[in-house]
């Protein structure tokens, strides 16, 4: 065995170069392909938001968030939130507290809405929608706002 056949070569600097940039491209092939599955799963829950009804699980989960809220001696209890995107203004009419922000409600934010004035509001209820982030200073994320706090004297 000669000394050359024990040791590989060195590769050049220029082979080295080209292992780090195969390296990077498939990094950026991996980052890509998860940019583009949480696109689509965005995509696919914007769709589901929009043609969906609120579900018993939804429904047993605001149960829950309420009588947790009780519990702890508070009156309001955030009950459900969704991108301001799927607002027909973008959250725009919510966040200058406009009084006729339920028109720009959708899918099952309008149901909820909806529920909310036949099954809750009679019974004291009272309802408040609220940007709760502002991701690059845009509107992000609308909230829901169920409050059973007594009357002020």
């Amino acid at each position: 065995m000669t000394p050359s056949e024990s040791n590989p070569a060195v590769p050049s600097a220029d082979e080295l170069r080209l292992v780090h940039l195969q390296k990077q491209m498939e990094e950026m092939d991996r980052r890509e392909k998860l940019r583009e599955a949480e696109r689509q799963e965005r995509s696919r829950a914007a769709e589901e938001f929009l043609k969906g009804e609120v579900s018993d699980k939804e429904r047993e989960l605001i149960r829950r968030l309420v009588m947790n809220a009780v519990e702890k001696g508070e009156f309001e209890a955030m009950v459900y939130s969704f991108p301001s995107k799927l607002c027909t203004d973008q959250g725009r009419a919510i966040n200058n507290a406009d009084p006729d922000w339920p028109e720009t409600l959708q899918g099952k934010a309008r149901v909820f809405y909806e529920r909310f004035k036949e099954n809750l509001q009679p019974k004291g209820y009272k309802l408040k929608a609220m940007i709760i982030n502002f991701p690059d200073g845009m509107p992000g994320d609308v909230g829901f706002f169920l409050d059973w706090a007594p009357k002020a004297v």
